[in-house]
C-alpha cells in the first residue's frame, strides 16, 4: 500500500500524524523502532522532515489555505499533513527534486485513505512550486508581520517584542526556525590529558569539533554523529545546551548538594564533577526518568558520579515537609519544569501546543517547587532557581513571589570572576575571551538571562538567592 514512497517520508508523514491527533510528542516519536530502525540517511531525513514541518507549519498552513479553492473548508487530518510536508520540501529544502516532493505528497495522501484528494493535493502543491518561497523582509513594521514570516504564535511573539525589543525578539524568531547547534561537554577538565585524548577518539571517528561559545569543557560540533562514538557511549562526553551548562556551572560550590527537578540529568553531572567532595541528592518527581538517569549515570564512565549522587522519588514542593530536610542543603538547584519556550528551536511543538493561560498554571506549580526548596537550606546557604523559559511570569516573578512568601532570603547578583579561566580561580570553567560578551548580553539585573540568537544556545534564566 506505501509502495512509492520513500520510508523516511512516510516515518516522517506518521509522526507527523500522530501529533496531529494529540497522540505523542516528536521526541519520543523520533527514537521509537519504527525511526531507529531506518538507515542513517532515512533517519537524518525523516528527523529534518517532521523537525522542518513543525518549525514552519504556521507560515506553511496559511500558504497552503490562500491557494485552496475554498479556503474556508476543514481538511481530514491526513490531507493537512501531507500538505504541510509537501509545502516543507518545496519551500525549505532545496536538495530535495519538486517533482519528488510533489508526487510523494500525493501518494501519501493515498496512503492516509485520503486517496479522492490526491488531485487537490497534486495542484496546490504545484502551485506552491511556481509560487515559490516567500521573502522574508529585513525590516517588520510590527509584531504581527514577525511572527507570520517566522511562523510562530502572534501572541508569543507580541509578548517577546513588548519584553525584549522588536530587534532581540526577531534574532530569537530566526533562531528557533533552524536546527540549533549540537553542543558536548567534556566530563573532565580541558587541559587534561584524558580530555586530548577524548578530542582525538571523536577526531578518528569523524566528528569535528570546535569551541564552546562559553565554557573552557563545551564544544560545537561542526561535523560528525558524536552518539556513535565509544566516547559518548562511556560518558566521557556528552550532549548538553551550552546554556544548560552555564547555569549548572553557575551554581559554584556546595558540600551538601540537592537538585530538587534532577531528570535528565545532566545538570546533576556537572554539579558532582564540580564537587568531588559533596554529596548529591538527585530528586525527581517521576520515577521512571530518575531510574532512566540512575541506569544512565551508573552505566557510564562519569567521573565521581556513581558513588556521589544518591536519588530519591519526591515532590520538590513537598520536601521540606520531612523533617530531614529542613534546612539540610547548603546548595540547592531549582531548575524547575516550565513552558519551554527557551527551546523552540529544538522542541518546535511547543509553540502549537502552549497557549497564554498555560503559563499561570505554569507559575503556580513553579511556586511551589521554589518555595518548598528555599525550606531545604541551610543559613548561609544558596538556591539557583532557573527555567529554560523566556517569560516573566516564570522568571522574575517567580522568584519574587517567593522572597515575598519565605522571610530571611535576599537575591543577589552571579559573580562569575571566579569561574573564568586563566586567572588562578577555583575551576576555570567560563573561557576567558568570552567573559565581557557574556557579561553585556546574559548577565542583567543579577541574573542570568540567555537567549536564542542573541546567544548560540536555548533560552535560558537564573537567579541566585542566598539565605541570611
Amino acid at each position: 500500500m506505501s509502495q512509492g514512497i520513500a520510508p523516511a517520508r512516510l516515518a516522517a508523514f506518521e509522526i507527523l500524524l500522530k501529533m496531529e491527533s494529540g497522540a505523542g510528542h516528536c521526541d519520543e516519536l523520533l527514537r521509537t523502532m519504527r525511526v531507529q530502525s531506518l538507515s542513517p540517511q532515512d533517519r537524518n531525513l525523516c528527523t529534518n522532515l517532521v523537525m522542518g514541518t513543525l518549525r514552519w507549519q504556521i507560515a506553511l498552513d496559511a500558504q497552503v489555505t490562500r491557494l485552496l479553492s475554498r479556503p474556508d473548508v476543514k481538511l481530514a487530518d491526513g490531507i493537512r499533513v501531507a500538505l504541510r510536508l509537501g509545502a516543507f520540501q518545496l519551500l525549505h529544502l532545496d536538495r530535495i527534486p519538486a517533482h519528488a516532493a510533489i508526487s510523494e505528497s500525493v501518494e501519501i495522501a493515498k496512503f492516509g485513505g485520503e486517496g479522492f484528494a490526491a488531485g487537490m493535493v497534486n495542484a496546490v502543491l504545484r502551485k506552491l512550486a511556481v509560487a515559490g518561497p516567500p521573502k522574508i523582509p529585513a525590516r517588520f513594521r510590527n509584531a504581527a508581520e514577525l511572527a507570520a514570516a517566522y511562523a510562530h504564535p502572534a501572541w508569543m511573539v507580541e509578548r517577546w517584542v513588548q519584553f525584549y525589543g522588536m530587534e532581540r525578539t526577531r534574532q530569537i524568531c530566526r533562531f528557533d526556525q533552524e536546527p540549533p547547534p549540537t553542543t558536548v561537554r567534556l566530563a573532565v577538565d580541558p587541559d587534561t590529558a584524558e580530555a586530548r585524548v577524548i578530542e582525538d577518539e571523536l577526531k578518528a571517528a569523524g566528528v569535528e569539533l570546535a569551541p564552546g561559545a562559553f565554557l573552557t569543557r563545551a564544544r560545537t560540533v561542526v561535523r560528525g554523529d558524536v552518539t556513535v562514538t565509544e566516547a559518548y557511549r562511556q560518558g566521557r562526553v556528552r550532549i548538553q545546551d551550552e546554556g544548560s551548562q552555564l547555569v549548572a556551572e553557575l551554581t559554584r560550590r556546595g558540600e551538601r548538594i540537592l537538585d530538587c527537578c534532577a531528570a535528565p540529568g545532566g545538570k546533576t553531572a556537572i554539579l558532582a564533577e564540580r564537587n568531588p567532595e559533596s554529596s548529591v541528592l538527585a530528586c525527581d518527581v517521576s520515577g521512571r526518568r530518575l531510574d532512566q538517569m540512575k541506569k544512565l549515570f551508573s552505566g557510564r564512565e562519569v567521573p565521581g558520579i556513581p558513588g556521589k549522587v544518591s536519588y530519591q522519588v519526591a515532590d520538590a514542593a513537598d520536601l521540606s515537609a520531612e523533617a530531614r530536610f529542613e534546612g539540610a542543603f547548603d546548595l540547592v538547584l531549582c531548575d524547575v519544569p516550565c513552558s519551554g519556550t527557551g527551546t523552540l528551536a529544538r522542541n518546535p511543538e511547543i509553540r502549537h501546543r502552549l497557549n497564554v493561560e498555560a503559563l499561570a498554571r505554569q507559575r503556580k506549580r513553579q511556586v511551589e517547587i521554589l518555595r518548598g526548596a528555599m525550606r531545604t537550606v541551610a543559613a548561609g546557604g544558596r538556591v539557583i532557581y532557573a527555567t529554560c523559559s523566556l517569560e516573566p511570569e516564570e522568571n522574575d516573578a517567580v522568584v519574587a513571589a517567593c522572597l515575598a512568601e519565605v522571610r530571611g532570603f535576599r537575591r543577589v547578583g552571579f559573580d562569575i570572576a571566579p569561574l573564568v579561566g586563566g586567572v588562578g580561580n577555583e575551576c576555570g570553567a567560563i573561557r576567558a575571551e568570552a567573559t565581557e560578551a557574556l557579561r553585556e548580553t546574559a548577565f542583567e539585573a543579577g541574573c542570568l538571562r540567555t537567549l536564542p540568537g542573541v546567544h548560540p544556545c536555548d533560552g535560558f534564566f537564573a537567579a541566585l538567592l542566598v539565605k541570611d
